[in-house]
């Protein structure tokens, strides 16, 4: 009895901390109703004047496109057209959101950064936490192709969860997601119109509020392709994250930046004074907005000079 209790428990705990088996149970294509966001400030960005280059901000999880309204505008001053679109799901109805997966929110954006591919000599990618990560896995995907990006930059992005092996522990509670998400898709979904408390631009956080079982399950499962195919990305890289990110750990840098195969890689370490706020989206706080959107900006004039003279 006592070995059949093992085995049973064994297997427990391997089916939820290796997540054996997962797929996304929902993978049917996603669009987006602009005309229900929770906010104004939920919807996308698109700032066009007719370049021949242009940039693709991805936002986060459970965020908005509302993380890049200062250096969108930047970016838009530096001559570029801008998007930032939101990602179907978020922005919108949190007990919705509740019930798609990471499989729907790729595939829209790769859909939506082929389209602009196919209408921009120039197209640089970018990204924020799990947009970071999806900006990997758009290099992965694109760069040995015709389809291949002039840049990459990720700023915060997750490729590890929890591992032993590599010394990251996010949050524990991951383990039991998987037996969580049997039972309920999430748990106290709500709103975030803003942090009326926050500091140095948190204050100006919109997107959602509560823990997200089976979205956070598939988002989680999905690092794991994306760490595995780091060797894929080819193209122009730019790898940032601060050391004292308190939702991402800063080791997932030290991955990315030993596994990724770009022959044209650059990383920067930031390090954020005492502030309260998590030092994760890092482009919406005021004390390093400007001096990483200038720093960023010289990164992507810095290869187009080169496609330039080539």
């Amino acid at each position: 009895m006592w070995i059949t209790f093992l085995a049973v428990l064994i297997l427990f705990i391997l089916w939820n901390t290796t997540l054996i088996g997962y797929r996304d149970r929902n993978v049917e294509p996603l669009g987006v109703d602009e005309s229900k966001v929770c906010c104004p400030e939920a919807t996308s960005i698109m700032l066009k004047q007719g370049s021949n280059t242009a940039i693709l901000l991805v936002h986060g999880f459970p965020s908005t496109p509302s993380v890049y309204h200062y250096s969108a505008k930047r970016f838009s001053d530096e001559g570029m057209d801008v998007y930032a679109p939101l990602l179907p799901g978020f922005g919108t109805d949190p007990k919705t959101f509740s019930h798609t997966t990471f499989t729907q929110w790729f595939s829209y954006l790769s859909s939506y950064y082929e389209q602009l591919r196919a209408s921009y000599d120039t197209l640089h990618v970018l990204g924020i936490s799990m947009g970071g990560m999806m900006t990997l896995k758009l290099g992965e995907t694109y760069c040995s192709s015709e389809l291949a990006p002039d840049s990459l930059t990720s700023i915060a992005a997750p490729v590890v969860y929890n591992s032993i092996r590599d010394g990251v522990f996010t949050d524990p509670k991951q383990y039991l997601a998987r037996t969580f998400a049997l039972f309920t898709a999430s748990i106290k979904p709500h709103v975030v119109n803003g942090y009326p408390n926050g500091e140095d631009g948190s204050e100006l956080w919109y997107g959602y509020g509560g823990t997200f079982v089976r979205p956070g399950l598939s988002l989680v499962y999905a690092m794991r392709e994306v760490r595995k195919n780091l060797g894929k990305i080819t193209c122009p890289l730019f790898a940032i994250h601060d050391k004292g990110d308190r939702t991402v750990p800063f080791k997932n840098l030290a991955i990315i930046t030993n596994e990724n195969k770009s022959s044209d890689f650059r990383k920067l370490e930031t390090q954020m004074g005492s502030f309260s706020h998590s030092r994760h989206a890092l482009l919406l706080y005021r004390s390093i907005q400007e001096e990483l959107t200038t720093t960023i900006i010289e990164f992507l004039h810095d290869k187009e000079n080169r496609y330039a003279q080539a």
